[in-house]
Formats: structure tokens, C-alpha cells, sequence
């Protein structure tokens, strides 16, 4: 395998989902291209980070991944950066399926192509079996397939097109904006024997976008002083764009501030506010603090229960 997906995240092997999914928010962060313009070698990172959380958060490719060193057929990289792009191979050196263990073949077709536990005829799951000749016959139809692909967020956002390899040809798939985890794509006479692709669309998580419908929320942490006072601080938004948005005096953890039509297809985005206490540090700073509550008398859980 080209790289060790649990070194690239930092985990070990027995790493839990919410500490490969904590260790990929952490380096995403850090290698964004936003937080680093032009920054080749960050951008790489992001990508290989991208590509290891891909496999690892999904069990079936991590299980996949940890027995043969490979998440699957599909484990080439799209150009948008995430693994994942459909690729039906065979025969030696084409980094697919090999004609020496047809045994692995047909285990790895039963795991993303359904399937019992009989016999798998390999020919007849793409359809490629020889049409019978003969009076009043007719060749059978080209059988579907169904592939996945994992896309970035801002793209399934947004729209945009997404480069993939099938079989060694190269196919361009324009994805519209606002498609959603899990729906799928019908590509007509895409398939290796010439039927329809039925393309899956996954989506990465963003560093720190959220999605809700249409609608993306972005948390913004405050200080204490802030929260009290009131601030200033600068947004960023899907399209690039960075915003500054004013908040209110006695701001409190949990309210949002709408930015109109900065979401999907006409959704808004969301400023949640959440706010960070820092532990005192002196006794001054204890002082201050009791004096700030004895002006300013207040009781949050009147009237909760």
C-alpha cells in the first residue's frame, strides 16, 4: 500500500471512530488551504489526511483496508482529493482484482455488490457474458453497476465537477449543487459492459462547516469579554468570501445570526455563538470576578424547574 493511513492521522490501530474522527477535524484544520494560501506541501497533507479519514471512518473500508492493505476496488483517488472513485479492473498489474486469487475477487464483488455466500460469477456481475446466437434471440440487456465516490463538502455544496477513473478511461461527472449524503448519480452506458453507472455519492465532513438541510451553521468561539461587551468577528463562508459579523452586547452560548442566502441552493448560514471561560489565574482576577457578579446580580436557571 502507498501509505499507512493510521500514521497519517496519528492513530493507532485500535484507534476508536470518535478519536479518528477528533484526529482528522485537528489536521484538517491545520492543513486547510484556507489557513494556508499557496501552501503546495499543506495542500498535499489536506489531501492525504482527507483520503485516510475517508477509509478509516467507514467500516466496511477499514475492514477491507486492514485485510488487504486496500479500502477496495474503489480505492482510487478522484481529483477533488478524496479516495473513492469507481474503478472495475482486472487482470495483472491493473491494481485491481488479479487473475491468480479469484477466491479474494469474488469475496471483495459479495462486499460491495451484495451478493450470498455461493459462487460469484465474475463475468455476470458486469454483464460481459458471450450473447447467445440464435433464431428469434436477442442479446440480454447491459447490467447496471453501482460504484461510490467520496466528494468534498464545498462541491457537494456548491456543484462542480469531479474527475474519475473507470476501467482507464477518464469521465468527467458533474455534480449539482445540493446533493445530499447517500444519493446517487445515473450515468447512462458508463458501466464497464455498457449498461447505466449508478454512481454513490459520499461527502467529507468539513473542518468547520455543518450542514442542516439547506442551511450551514459555522460555530464561533467568544470570549467571556466578548460575550459581555459585544464584538466584531470575521466569518468565512462556503463560497470563499469572508464576512464580518457584528454581535450583541450580553450574547450568551447557543444563539445564532443569520446571514441571508450565504447557504445551499438559497439556505442561509448560521453564526452559533459559543462561549469560552477561561479558569482564573490569580487571585486579582478572582477578585474581579466576584466584584462583576455582585453588580451585576443574575440567576440562569429561574424559572427552568
Amino acid at each position: 500500500m502507498a501509505r499507512d493511513y493510521y500514521e497519517t492521522l496519528g492513530v493507532k490501530r485500535n484507534a476508536s471512530e470518535n478519536e479518528i474522527k477528533s484526529a482528522y477535524r485537528k489536521l484538517a484544520r491545520q492543513y486547510h488551504p484556507d489557513r494556508n494560501p499557496g501552501d503546495k506541501q499543506a495542500e498535499t497533507k489536506f489531501k492525504e489526511v482527507q483520503e485516510a479519514y475517508d477509509v478509516l471512518s467507514d467500516k466496511n473500508k477499514r475492514a477491507q483496508y486492514e485485510r488487504f492493505g486496500t479500502p477496495g476496488p474503489r480505492g482510487s483517488r478522484d481529483s477533488a482529493g478524496g479516495p473513492g472513485g469507481p474503478e472495475f479492473q482486472s487482470g495483472p498489474g491493473s491494481g485491481g482484482f488479479q487473475e491468480t486469487d479469484p477466491n479474494q475477487a469474488a469475496d471483495l464483488f459479495r462486499q460491495f455488490f451484495g451478493g450470498g455466500g455461493g459462487p460469484v460469477d465474475m463475468d455476470s456481475i458486469f454483464g460481459q457474458q458471450a450473447p447467445r446466437r440464435g433464431r428469434g434471440r436477442r442479446a440480454a440487456p447491459a447490467e447496471e453497476a453501482e460504484a461510490e465516490v467520496t466528494i468534498p463538502f464545498t462541491t457537494a455544496a456548491l456543484g462542480g465537477n469531479v474527475a474519475l477513473q473507470i476501467e482507464g478511461r477518464e469521465l468527467s461527472v458533474k455534480v449539482p449543487a445540493g446533493v445530499e449524503e447517500g444519493q446517487a448519480l445515473r450515468l447512462q452506458g458508463q458501466a464497464p459492459a455498457g449498461g447505466d453507472l449508478r454512481l454513490r455519492l459520499h461527502i467529507q465532513p468539513h473542518p468547520f462547516f455543518r450542514r442542516e438541510g439547506k442551511d450551514i451553521v459555522l460555530e464561533v468561539p467568544l470570549a467571556v469579554a466578548e460575550a459581555i461587551l459585544g464584538t466584531t468577528v470575521e466569518a468565512p463562508t462556503l463560497d470563499g468570501a469572508r464576512l464580518r459579523v457584528k454581535v450583541p452586547p450580553g450574547t450568551g452560548s447557543g444563539p445564532r445570526l443569520r446571514l441571508r442566502g450565504r447557504g445551499i441552493a438559497g439556505g442561509d448560514q448560521y453564526i452559533e455563538t459559543k462561549i469560552v471561560v477561561p479558569a482564573a489565574k490569580d487571585e486579582r482576577s478572582r477578585e474581579l470576578v466576584e466584584e462583576f457578579a455582585r453588580l451585576n446580580p443574575q440567576n440562569p436557571r429561574a424559572g427552568l424547574w
